[in-house]
């Protein structure tokens, strides 16, 4: 697969843990501290152990100066797409430009539909967060004047008021496997967002490429438009053969032909271990950007 030459990001996965909120806040803080560019949390409404990941978000925002933030990925059925568009227009706004928004198509039907939510199947589900995408993206375009109606079969807007426009272009990264889903970020996304752990192998990654990429062509859009990105997770330790088992200097490695090899120019380290942010952020991260920075020199 290509490089599709986007500049490095890397960042945090946090668990909005309730029980000890400061600590949830301090990591963030200690991922911005490290030099992470990105700080992100799961979203499930209704996990009564977690914080509520929008609210979080804006607290750490308020909290933090320079890093970016983003719900890991935010649960679409319990956020109507028109309110979650102005809510996260509003946060770009207050944070100057640091907020993305990764989305999912939710999968947790039992405990959705106990919060009052709607229960789709995979294939509704998937129908339903392409609609989303679209009414989101017509509640940023503030310039446009014209009525905005968006008339689907799940979600539907009769001449709702457009704006406010984000501080910043946000990106739109879903957490996405399945070949509609892929197909999906292809056609409409900024960004594809899965976690390595839920991967069966490196070719399954360039598979899920191609999909995206395919889809991307057939809609009329760049294949590099797309930015992918992945939630990580390893040990830090003795050099090892294994995938993210090893000092930070094998980590950059892999890190880096994962880049060059598959596409890829995010990675989100999973866990709530501050030594392990510091390594990654301090160690691993530029290193990384070392080793593609000269490889695409050379090439």
């Amino acid at each position: 697969m290509p490089d599709y030459g986007h500049d490095l990001l890397f960042g945090s996965f946090i668990t909005p843990a309730n029980a000890a909120p400061k600590e949830v806040v301090s990591l963030a803080q200690e991922s911005e501290a490290a030099g992470l560019d990105l700080v992100t949390f799961q979203d499930h409404p209704y996990q009564s152990a977690f914080l509520d990941t929008w609210t979080l978000l804006s607290y750490v925002a308020a909290r933090t100066e320079r890093i970016h933030l983003s719900g890991n990925v935010v649960n679409l059925p319990l956020r109507p797409p028109a309110v979650l568009a102005r809510a996260a227009a509003s946060l770009d706004l207050l944070s100057g430009g640091r907020f993305e928004l990764g989305l999912g198509a939710g999968g947790f039907w039992d405990a959705i539909e106990a919060m009052g939510g709607r229960r789709l199947t995979p294939g509704q589900a998937v129908d339903a967060l392409s609609e989303a995408i679209d009414i989101i993206r017509g509640v940023w375009d503030a310039g446009n004047k014209s009525i905005f109606r968006v008339d689907g079969a799940y979600y539907r807007v009769e001449g709702a008021k457009r704006g406010p426009a984000p501080a910043h272009d946000i990106g739109i990264w879903l957490g996405a496997y399945k070949p509609k889903m892929l197909r999906l970020v292809g056609a409409k996304a900024d960004g594809w967002l899965p976690s390595l752990p839920y991967m069966q192998s490196l070719d399954q990654l360039a598979e899920a490429n191609a999909v995206i990429d395919a889809a991307a062509t057939e809609a009329g859009r760049d294949p590099a438009a797309v930015r992918r990105l992945l939630n990580i997770g390893g040990r830090f330790g003795p050099r090892s053969d294994r995938l993210l088992s090893g000092p930070p200097e094998q980590w950059a490695e892999q890190l880096a032909a994962l880049t060059l090899e598959y596409g890829f120019s995010g990675y989100v380290v999973m866990g709530d271990d501050p030594a392990t942010i510091r390594t990654f952020g301090q160690e691993v991260a530029p290193a990384v950007r070392e080793l593609v920075a000269a490889e695409r020199a050379g090439s």
